[in-house]
């Protein structure tokens, strides 16, 4: 007999994981290996993934990394032969690669506190769209023709932002009366065109077993300056900022057989941030 546990076990299946070197990107690719998928890692940044790759296999998970530019269909395809030929099929794609404007330490430190509207450079607001929604579109549009061939059955899973479904609070980025930053134009439009994406795929494969939904996170705390934690975990009704980790039981019901009959969804995880 069947029982709930068994619904979101993932052996015999294969995971892609693209923005698979960023914090959340890492967990996911832990949470499908855990739960006994054979992961693909897919980001341009190999040492991180690299060494991701390696965590798995010596915990006995099946994993691979590839170094992948998701804005070119030259080496997406290449990366999805590569993970034809290794598991023979894919049953799972995670699109969590995407530009998004940091504040934590390090990204301070590098100056990378992006500024007004009136000023936003162009190029900017371009690599942003090419990233977040053209990258988007080539990785998906390639992944799921091997779902199509092996039964018309596979789960998508879009992740979004809750700035793709609010404006940002740009009060949240100021300090002892000193704006810090802007949360950047591009991040809202982009994650909000996941979602219409998401929306659409799901409606466009009616009639087959190929599931497309959205995970959109609330913040999740990364070393952030006690100012910024205090004036984000305000705006939240559990008071906090999420812990890297508290996705991932959200990000394992979309992939497995226990959200079996949800499609065009879209599972916020952010501590009630949107709630009020």
């Amino acid at each position: 007999m069947t029982t709930i546990l068994d619904k979101f076990d993932l052996s015999g299946k294969v995971a892609v994981v693209t923005g698979a070197a960023g914090l959340l990107g890492r967990e996911f690719c832990r949470t499908l290996a855990e739960a006994g998928a054979a992961v693909v890692v897919l980001d341009l940044n190999t040492t991180v993934t690299g060494k991701l790759v390696e965590e798995l296999r010596t915990s006995g998970f099946s994993a691979r990394a590839a170094a992948v530019d998701i804005t070119q269909p030259d080496s997406v395809h290449a990366m999805l032969a590569d993970t034809l030929r290794e598991y023979g099929r894919l049953d799972i794609l995670v699109n969590s690669a995407a530009l998004d404007p940091k504040f934590d330490p390090e990204a301070v430190a590098k100056g990378l506190t992006p500024g007004r509207f009136e000023d936003y450079p162009l190029e900017q607001w371009n690599a942003a769209l090419n990233v977040n929604l053209t990258g988007l579109f080539l990785v998906t549009q390639a992944c799921v023709r091997p779902m199509l061939e092996q039964g018309k059955k596979g789960s998508i899973i879009n992740i979004c932002s809750t700035y793709g479904l609010n404006g940002p609070d740009q009060r949240i980025y100021v300090k002892d009366g000193r704006r810090l930053a802007y949360k950047p134009v591009y991040y809202t439009v982009t994650k909000a065109g996941v979602l219409g994406f998401t929306k659409y795929l799901a409606a466009y494969y009616m009639g087959t077993e190929i599931r497309v939904n959205a995970l959109t996170p609330g913040g999740v705390f990364n070393n952030h300056d006690e100012t910024f934690t205090a004036n984000y975990s305000a705006k939240t009704i559990l008071g906090r900022m999420a812990r890297k980790d508290e996705m991932n039981g959200a990000l394992l019901f979309l992939a497995s057989d226990a959200s079996s009959y949800m499609t065009g969804g879209n599972v916020v995880v952010d501590g009630g941030w949107t709630a009020w």
